[in-house]
């Protein structure tokens, strides 16, 4: 990905959330993390994360020569907000819990060696949490389960994960809105990582929808998808639109350090915040992310979307 920005919306004042007509199995999801009916509307608007924005934050990897650059201050780095050059309020390395939430593919094609390759590498992502990190386990086939919701008990989504059966079809689509909901169901920094071997063939959600729901939420997602004729359109704009990264892999066999790298890449990432100025409140916000006066290359987000 290019070097320029991706920015989440740190949102004050509570979230305000609406939600399309999705299927019993998703519905069940949503209530599970938000244990309130009244959020679920029969409505066929898209699914959004609505409400004023106070902050703006940014995920950024900076980087030399493809190694991470570490020491870096706020006013070292340089945000423009459509085109307008914004004042960098904090800057954090290192020192903010993640939130990890797998969202992993249980549908019929995963099973066998695949399955056992994938649980390896769950559980080897689960082992290089620290203390106070939290994870959580999605898994989707025709029908969105929650494993394990977000907890600092990684044993508990270990055992999810080693109970889950695959069956069905895939609804990548439905699982993926599903996990960014459960990462904006804390305040935490949320990374996602999002397994699938397969297209998506049964989910209620439209990927438009979804993708509009990534440019609000305040997650970075990561996608790890098994190589076929058809490319993951759905997962290569997911990724990119929250400034995450995209691994298309022949076979499952070295999932576990992918895995293991897409962690350590994040723990390496730099959590800018600013509070937009001189801008409009409302829609599409390009970001342009950038580290003064040295050579650098930067990962973010290509911008946010704001307003309801």
């Amino acid at each position: 990905m290019n070097s320029h920005g991706d920015s989440e919306t740190r949102r004050g004042g509570g979230k305000k959330h609406s939600y399309p007509r999705v299927s019993v199995s998703l519905w069940l999801f949503l209530f599970s993390v938000f244990s309130a009916p009244s959020l679920f509307s029969s409505s066929q608007q898209a699914p959004a994360f609505s409400s004023k924005i106070e902050a703006v934050r940014v995920d950024v990897l900076a980087t030399d020569n493809g190694q991470p650059i570490r020491g870096l201050a706020a006013a070292d780095f340089e945000i423009l907000d459509n085109g307008v050059p914004q004042q960098v309020d904090l800057v954090s390395f290192e020192q903010i819990p993640l939130n990890v939430i797998l969202a992993l593919d249980m549908s019929a094609s995963v099973a066998g060696e695949r399955l056992e390759n994938l649980r390896g590498a769950g559980r080897a992502l689960l082992g290089g949490l620290k203390k106070d990190d939290q994870s959580a386990l999605v898994t989707f086939s025709h029908r969105v389960d929650l494993g394990a919701g977000l907890s600092t008990d990684a044993a508990r989504v270990r055992t999810a994960l080693d109970e889950a059966v695959p069956a069905g079809n895939t609804a990548l689509i439905d699982g993926a809105y599903a996990a960014i909901t459960l990462g904006e169901a804390d305040a935490g920094r949320a990374l996602l990582i999002v397994f699938s071997d397969g297209l998506d063939t049964s989910s209620w959600l439209t990927a438009e929808a979804v993708l509009d729901a990534a440019k609000r939420s305040d997650a970075v997602v990561y996608g790890v998808s098994v190589q076929s004729r058809v490319k993951p359109e759905f997962l290569r704009d997911l990724t990119s639109f929250t400034g995450g990264r995209l691994f298309e892999v022949e076979k499952t066999a070295n999932l576990g350090s992918i895995f293991l790298s897409v962690l350590e890449e994040f723990r390496q990432r730099y959590l800018v915040s600013y509070t937009p100025r001189g801008v409009a409140k409302d829609g599409w916000h390009k970001l342009d992310v950038r580290i003064k006066n040295r050579r650098a290359t930067t990962k973010a987000r290509p911008g946010y979307l704001a307003g309801s």
